[in-house]
């Protein structure tokens, strides 16, 4: 723990696993931490396994390099879990981060732990879809790709053929190889970039988040990679959520995609989607901010119809049978 940060609510699986909810979609809880005069809000997020988008978003009035000591610093670490098979690696490159799902014994509960990651900047996007590891290297030696050497060339700079293991090396010190031909899951030597869509289609981790799970993970565990820009959830109680991230594939949420998920997951009927009050909804999907939303918040009040009652006037009154007599 960085010296001077005090914890209001610590994270219960902060350095570990988090029970998968046996009803619910959610694991982990948000606190705060006071800032110690030294601190940039980038400390604070590697200490505690947020990144760089994530820990902005969650505090966009602190200044990233000098929040100021006695400022009290939200930690996201409240998530819902990706409606995907809850098996093996996860990996949601719209909210940049990783969720691992290890394989348990018959008879035992299932775990999650979850890692923010840096992914593929424009023009070198992570490739989706289902895949599988292949292979651990500890240490490993960094090639660049032909690509890099021809910019780096053509600017004059060319990089070497093989970088070795050491403080110059991107890899870190740990890498798992995926089943796609030059992509993998790795540490690094700049772990700024965590939370950022920095890398060239690669999937960063922190150094020790990559070093935490470099044994956990078995050759051919499988790997989903998906992009989810919207999450929906349910707590425990049955109150559905949900949030909004950014797409890295360049077609942006819309409200029509979240009403599509609710119908599928049984929120709303397939007709109900006016229930939804999509004005107030808007300014959420303009402007993305990665922020956890109770959907009951965006219901449209029902205005009920007003009654028609008959008006006995005196004209009415004059064409009714007359009363028996008492």
């Amino acid at each position: 723990m960085l010296p001077g940060l005090v914890k209001a609510q610590q994270d219960p699986a902060a350095e570990g696993y988090y029970p998968v909810p046996t009803r619910g979609d959610f694991i982990g809880q948000d606190y705060e931490v006071i800032a110690n005069k030294d601190d940039t809000l980038l400390d604070i997020a590697r200490e505690h396994k947020v990144g760089y988008e994530e820990i902005r978003s969650a505090n966009p009035e602190v200044s990233i390099w000098v929040p100021g000591e006695g400022t009290s610093v939200t930690i996201p670490r409240r998530h819902i879990l990706p409606d995907v098979e809850r098996k093996g690696v996860v990996i949601n490159i719209a909210e940049l981060r990783l969720y691992y799902y290890p394989e348990t014994d018959e008879g035992q509960p299932s775990r999650v732990a979850t890692y923010p990651i840096g992914i593929g900047r424009e023009g070198y996007d992570t490739p989706l879809g289902i895949t599988q590891t292949t292979m651990r290297l500890e240490q490993p030696a960094w090639y660049p790709p032909s690509s890099m050497r021809e910019e780096a060339a053509e600017r004059g700079d060319p990089p070497p053929e093989v970088v070795p293991p050491g403080p110059d090396n991107p890899l870190g010190e740990y890498a798992i190889l995926l089943d796609i031909p030059g992509y993998l899951i790795h540490g690094t030597n700049q772990p700024d970039g965590i939370g950022m869509r920095a890398s060239r289609g690669c999937i960063r981790m922190y150094p020790e988040d990559i070093e935490s799970v470099f044994d956990e993970v078995p050759t051919n565990t499988q790997v989903n990679i998906i992009d989810h820009p919207i999450k929906v959830g349910e707590d425990e109680q049955g109150n559905s959520y949900f949030q909004v991230f950014k797409s890295v594939e360049g077609v942006e949420p819309g409200i029509e995609q979240l009403e599509d998920m609710l119908v599928t997951r049984g929120v709303i009927e397939e007709q109900g989607g006016g229930l939804l009050d999509k004005v107030r909804l808007l300014p959420h999907f303009a402007e993305p901010d990665d922020q956890i939303r109770s959907l009951s918040s965006f219901y449209q009040a029902v205005i009920e119809p007003p009654v028609e009652t008959e008006v006995m006037t005196v004209y009415r009154l004059m064409d009714e049978p007359a009363a028996a007599s008492c």
